[in-house]
């Protein structure tokens, strides 16, 4: 290995801690891994030095000896690897079956010998109205997935039985190798691909695959009151299993889309609603359309100002089940009359005088006595 700086290597701060060095070590390892790079030997030299120096770094102990003294600390020269520094292809078989298991779309399940591989799983984000959203509501979405093939029955054989062990890895789905006295490296086995087994005559539909790719059209229901961002979990829609594995998940990602009318916050609506002047004065009553569908009549009290809020209780969206609901809050915007035709006007002129001093206008009364003094 070159001198670098095993931090360096595996793009970490020396203050990274576990979950950051583990991190960086699987999504390097994947990214350099010999099966995605094949012949290219900067990529096998890069594979084990992140290799190495994730060895030491996972390892407190060890992590704690590099930082004082280095790569020293694993020589010889102190005191004979007092810490035990070297590769062992157990206690990296962990972390290597879960990077095979991701290649071949099994999660995080160890591949050992005659092992199931669990499916993939998939996601899908589907969008729904806020109207879906308070009642709840039963999709259709199309995804595109694999299933088991019906001709092989998932064996990937031309003749519908279990596919022999292979020669190469006896089995496992990896090969060791040694180098350098104590590095021992695993690898996915080159000739089952980590399957641990080779169909030597394929499936004609499948070509060995053992699963072909297929569009299916499932149903699913969209519970009441259901928030917006959410993610949905239906059990067993994702890919299909390898040697008779657990099919994955599909993951439903619930985006609410914009309302016309409706902002919402939790269980509670909030919406801005235009009122004439006449109205906001004297009071009244308007009416808008609910949420649920049914008309809300909202009380306008007399001298209500812009930007009052009003509050019904009970006309928001579902709070846990459907017989307990948020609130509407409804905002009042008081609108100013514009091409007023002469009568109109000279009415408002004839109010404007008869009100000058009666105090029927408290704010502009107050705020004016506030400034007159910066007048002069």
């Amino acid at each position: 290995m070159s001198d670098q700086d095993y931090y360096d290597v595996l793009g970490v701060s020396k203050s990274a801690s576990a979950d950051e060095i583990k991190h960086a070590f699987r999504r390097q390892a994947m990214q350099y891994h010999p099966d995605r790079n094949p012949g290219d030997k900067v990529a096998e030299q890069k594979f084990k030095d992140i290799n190495e120096a994730y060895e030491v770094l996972k390892d407190d102990q060890k992590r704690a000896a590099y930082d004082r003294y280095g790569k020293a600390a694993f020589q010889n020269g102190m005191g004979g690897n007092p810490f035990g520094f070297g590769f062992n292809a157990e206690d990296l078989s962990d972390v290597f079956s879960n990077i095979f298991s991701d290649f071949m779309g099994g999660g995080t399940q160890r591949q050992n010998r005659y092992e199931n591989i669990r499916g993939a799983d998939l996601s899908y984000n589907l969008s729904i109205t806020l109207e879906e959203a308070y009642e709840g509501a039963q999709k259709e979405i199309t995804i595109k997935t694999t299933e088991l093939c019906d001709v092989c029955h998932g064996h990937g054989t031309a003749n519908g039985k279990e596919a022999p062990i292979c020669e190469t890895c006896q089995g496992r789905g990896k090969i060791r190798r040694q180098q350098g006295g104590f590095f021992v490296f695993e690898t996915v086995c080159p000739t089952c691909h980590g399957q641990g087994k080779v169909a030597k005559d394929k499936c004609f539909k499948c070509h060995g695959e053992g699963v072909v790719k297929v569009q299916k059209t499932i149903k699913v229901k969209i519970p009441a009151g259901i928030e917006n961002n959410v993610r949905m979990r239906v059990a067993g829609e994702g890919q299909a299993g390898l040697r008779g594995g657990a099919n994955g998940d599909l993951y439903i990602y619930v985006f609410i889309k914009e309302h016309k009318l409706y902002e919402r916050s939790e269980a509670n609506l909030y919406t801005a609603v235009p009122v004439s002047m006449v109205c906001a004065t004297l009071g009244g009553k308007i009416e808008i359309p609910g949420i649920d569908g049914k008309r809300i009549a909202v009380e306008i009290k007399e001298g209500t100002q812009t930007g009052a809020q009003i509050r019904i209780k009970g006309e928001g969206m579902p709070a846990g089940d459907k017989q307990k609901r948020g609130d509407l809050f409804v905002m009042v915007k008081v609108e100013t009359p514009t091409r007023l035709n002469k009568k109109q006007k000279e009415l408002l002129e004839e109010f404007r005088l008869l009100s000058k001093d009666d105090g029927c206008q408290p704010e502009t009364k107050s705020f004016f006595d506030k400034i007159k003094d910066l007048f002069s």
